[in-house]
């Protein structure tokens, strides 16, 4: 028989064992597990609680609003102590109003962008026009080209433009050039070596789109050399109702698209698109217009003949007015304009390539006073015979003397027949073929650049400074022009006085300045 001191050692010894058993484990470790996942459940749960309480209770905001207007840089030109009375003040112009910008600080991430052209970024690009146009058409025509990679402008104002209110603010616009259409201005230009020239003699001394057709191109000789005084690399001639769509670029960059240019190129053509209009009402084109016409050298000549018939509605041509596109220069000794839509060279034919994706976005007719506004442009007689000395393309014509003689309710009947686009499925029809296309890029900078009040504090700016109307006069006579720069350059002559311009007959002709040209019609589908 067992002592039973020793019976009851071995029984609290085994129930040690029992309770070190691997199953008696596993619960223990499962009950722990399952309070750990509890708690990991119930903490982030909590946190997001407290934080609702928080903000509902005020006291979290969103980082975002810290960035007011005080301390948002601006575009350059810009006057940054104006930025805090944006959104308490009115703007007392009317051209500020036009541009006004949203009253909620919708792009925030402008804060701290910066357009320093005087930087080595390359290549520099520069863009020509002559322009009678406003504010409203000019200022976003502008940034929208800043932001794409132009750096430099050279305007050639007059009218609208060239008055005291509107030129102040474009030159207090860093690298813009504001020239105006002076007596001085024309002296010089008539010395210019154009008037003993044959390529554009045939356009000399006739009315209205011929006369500025020469205008523009004495304009873009004197940009060439104001160009190469600066030492730019590239030059464009644009009109204000042209933007350029540097498509193929990830960045959605001009820079970036002729940087990629072979060095052997010395001129890149743009094919321009034409904007279709959906309504008669338009105000504001740049920000309401979405659809363009692709030019014929975008599509494939099926697509392009096979629906040219309501691709036309009826209109002499399958564009409104011009098809083929404006060109980019290398800017180089000896380079001439060819026109408004194309470079040449004194000394040797240049070697040009066509972008088979960007192009030139034209805003044509693209408002129902444009009817008017080219109509009291040019006297001509609303006669088919007359006409054809004012205008070079027919529908210009047509829309001419529509404006010359019908009432306003016939003629906006003729502008929704003609201009708008609203039959709805033929417009979905023409999307699908490819012949129309919907670009949103330019109006989606647009609004970006309203909304961070890059207009309407440029204007204010200049509004406040306080300039007498005879500093303004002043700049106007000094015209931002150096003698040098006019009279010194290898394009300007001094031989030809105006008095003794020599015009060719054309069939002493050789080369022709390139005029606007109408897209092919079907006649031209067997040589084309």
């Amino acid at each position: 028989m067992k002592p039973i001191g020793t019976a009851v050692h071995r029984s609290s010894m085994a129930g040690l064992y029992s309770s070190l058993r691997p199953g008696s484990s596993s619960q223990s470790s499962q009950f722990f597990n399952s309070k750990i996942l509890l708690l990991l459940t119930l903490l982030p749960l909590s946190l997001a609680l407290f934080a609702f309480l928080l903000q509902w209770r005020g006291e979290i905001d969103d980082p975002t609003t810290r960035w007011g207007p005080k301390d948002r840089l601006e575009f350059p030109g810009m006057d940054a102590s104006t930025s805090s009375e944006r959104v308490t003040r009115t703007s007392s112009s009317s051209c500020a109003d036009l541009l006004g910008q949203s009253r909620s600080i919708a792009f925030p991430y402008y804060r701290g962008w910066s357009f320093n052209y005087t930087s080595d970024l390359k290549p520099k690009i520069c863009i020509t026009t002559s322009t009678s146009a406003g504010l409203d058409q000019i200022l976003p025509w502008i940034f929208y080209h800043k932001v794409i990679g132009v750096s430099t402008f050279f305007l050639f104002v007059e009218g609208k433009a060239a008055s005291p209110g509107v030129s102040k603010v474009l030159e207090s616009i860093p690298e813009v050039k504001v020239i105006y259409r002076t007596r001085q201005l024309e002296e010089k230009q008539a010395k210019s070596r154009i008037w003993n020239e044959t390529w554009l003699s045939s356009f000399f001394y006739k009315p209205c789109n011929y006369e500025l057709f020469v205008k523009q191109s004495l304009n873009m000789e004197m940009a060439i050399v104001m160009a190469r005084e600066a030492n730019l690399d590239w030059i464009l001639h644009l009109d204000t109702d042209e933007l350029i769509h540097p498509a193929g670029t990830r960045e959605y960059s001009l820079r970036k698209l002729l940087s990629d240019v072979p060095h052997n190129v010395d001129m890149v053509v743009f094919p321009n698109y034409e904007s279709s209009v959906e309504r008669d009402d338009i105000k504001d084109p740049f920000s309401e217009v979405s659809m363009f016409k692709k030019n014929y050298d975008h599509l494939p000549k099926e697509t392009y003949f096979g629906n040219y018939k309501e691709s036309t509605r009826g209109n002499p041509n399958y564009f409104l007015t011009y098809g083929n596109g404006k060109s980019a220069a290398r800017i180089q000794h000896h380079l001439r304009p060819n026109g408004a839509h194309r470079w040449h060279n004194y000394m040797k034919t240049p070697n040009e390539i066509k972008l088979d994706e960007a192009a030139v976005l034209h805003y044509t007719y693209t408002k129902f006073s444009d009817l008017t506004s080219r109509r009291d442009r040019c006297g001509c007689k609303p006669t088919k015979e007359d006409v054809k000395r004012c205008f070079m393309l027919e529908f210009d014509r047509a829309a001419f003397i529509i404006a010359s003689t019908a009432t306003e309710e016939e003629m906006l009947s003729w502008y929704g027949e003609h201009v708008v686009w609203t039959d709805k499925a033929l417009n979905m029809k023409l999307i699908r073929k490819g012949i129309l296309t919907r670009i949103y890029a330019p109006m989606v900078i647009m609004q970006g650049l309203r909304e961070s009040g890059t207009f309407t504090s440029l204007i204010q700016s200049v509004q406040r400074s306080n300039v007498s109307e005879g500093e303004v006069l002043l700049s106007m006579k000094d015209n931002n022009i150096s003698s040098k720069v006019i009279e010194g350059s290898d394009i300007l002559s001094k031989k030809t006085e105006m008095s003794g311009r020599k015009v060719l007959e054309a069939s002493d002709m050789g080369l022709v300045a390139v005029p606007p040209l109408a897209p092919p019609t079907m006649d031209d589908d067997d040589d084309v």
